[in-house]
């Protein structure tokens, strides 16, 4: 059961916001009214939230929870993507933690079920919710599988299963994540207009879209150029642009500074019969894909949709003579090298270090950067690369 905090620990916890958790905890005898094990939670959590969930952080009088289910939940930024991607009348959130994702998502329904089987994440939910201005979320103290049997069908599904096996190890099997999607998929569909499954990044997407048989939409969320959420919605009945589609489509959803987006939506078919022009050299702009398009594969389609030239069909780097929009990182190259010693001295004797990056080439970057005696870091990027004709080379760049 989740307790009251007393004023002192109230002003105990606002006064030492911004210090070192592990420092205040051997303070406790200084504080005999302060319940410090309470309030070194609550100010750890509150530090977590600044940069996660800045809203919740901002917000005067949110409880948080143990650091466990502050590194589990959602972040602001891929919380608020979800909820733009659904709407309608009714969601339950079967697995909701601390909450973050269900009180996002619950704004944009006019009945909402949190559930939640841990008796203490229920309480904070209750204490919480009010204060973010979702008090309409109807909270479950509950298993959510077992909720799922009984519950009447909403609008929305959600879930994200717990990827931690019994031992506490991660997991990444659909299978292997508890609830098991794999076996109440068919309930779930039922129960659920549009079910929306949160998975781990680091899912094998072809073991999902074989394991489950209700996929319609996939997307990878990568945020600051990093691979946060696979999402996966299942439906019974496609929508319009599903079924025209014919098969799973697929976005690559990249999200910049917490605001700028790029997003890629493309199917397997199309990626297929995609025509992807091979560069005989490298031109004046050199691109590198974001980690949602690097994760999902379309490496064909990126060439034939933003005009560019891929350097090598397995070199994943592109290159054109003219600067385009491209979704990733884009580059201006300042010189091409070969191995030779008097090559690279040539390219590299004006720097002592440089951002190094390998893409289809024999060494490491650790190898590589011990080789060419760089420090990491610095205005100058270089990348090592093969190109269409087998030649091993390294480009040097700025970022545009």
């Amino acid at each position: 059961m989740m307790k009251d905090l007393s004023p002192e620990t109230w002003t105990f916890i606002s006064e030492h916001c911004n210090e070192d958790v592990r420092k205040l905890a051997l303070q406790a005898k200084k504080y005999p009214l302060v319940d410090m094990a309470e309030a070194v939670v609550q100010i750890a959590g509150r530090q977590v939230a600044e940069k996660k969930v800045p809203l919740w952080a901002q917000t005067e009088g949110i409880l948080y929870p143990q650091h466990l289910s502050m590194e589990q939940c959602s972040s602001e930024v891929t919380a608020r993507y979800k909820a733009s991607l659904v709407e309608g009348e009714s969601m339950a959130d079967l697995t909701s933690g601390f909450g973050i994702d269900c009180s996002f998502m619950a704004r944009k329904f006019r009945k909402a079920d949190y559930v939640e089987r841990q008796e203490v994440l229920c309480r904070l939910a209750e204490h919480n919710f009010p204060l973010l201005g979702v008090g309409h979320i109807c909270i479950h103290h509950a298993d959510g599988t077992e909720y799922l049997q009984t519950m009447e069908p909403v609008d929305c599904l959600f879930l994200d299963p717990a990827r931690r096996d019994s031992h506490g190890g991660k997991t990444v099997a659909i299978s292997e994540c508890e609830p098991d999607v794999c076996t109440l998929e068919p309930l779930l569909v039922e129960k659920g207009k549009m079910v929306m499954v949160k998975l781990s990044p680091m899912l094998d997407m072809a073991s999902a879209l074989r394991d489950l048989k209700y996929v319609r939409r996939l997307y990878i969320v990568a945020v600051n150029n990093e691979c946060k959420e696979l999402i996966i919605v299942l439906r019974k009945q496609p929508d319009e642009e599903e079924l025209s589609a014919g098969e799973v489509i697929i976005s690559c959803e990249q999200i910049v500074n917490n605001s700028e987006h790029q997003s890629l939506q493309f199917t397997s078919s199309e990626e297929k019969t995609a025509v992807c022009p091979i560069a005989s050299q490298v031109g004046r702009y050199l691109y590198e894909p974001g980690a949602a398009l690097l994760k999902a594969g379309p490496y064909r389609l990126i060439a034939e949709r933003y005009g560019v030239e891929k350097l090598h069909p397995n070199s994943h780097l592109y290159t054109s003579s003219e600067l385009v929009d491209f979704p990733g990182r884009r580059f201006q190259v300042q010189a091409v090298s070969g191995f030779g010693k008097k090559d690279l001295k040539n390219l590299l004797s004006d720097i002592d270090k440089a951002n190094l990056t390998v893409r289809n080439f024999p060494n490491t970057v650790a190898e590589l950067r011990k080789k060419l005696k760089l420090k990491e870091g610095g205005e100058v990027y270089l990348f090592a690369t093969t190109l269409s004709d087998g030649s091993k080379v390294l480009i040097r760049c700025e970022k545009v």
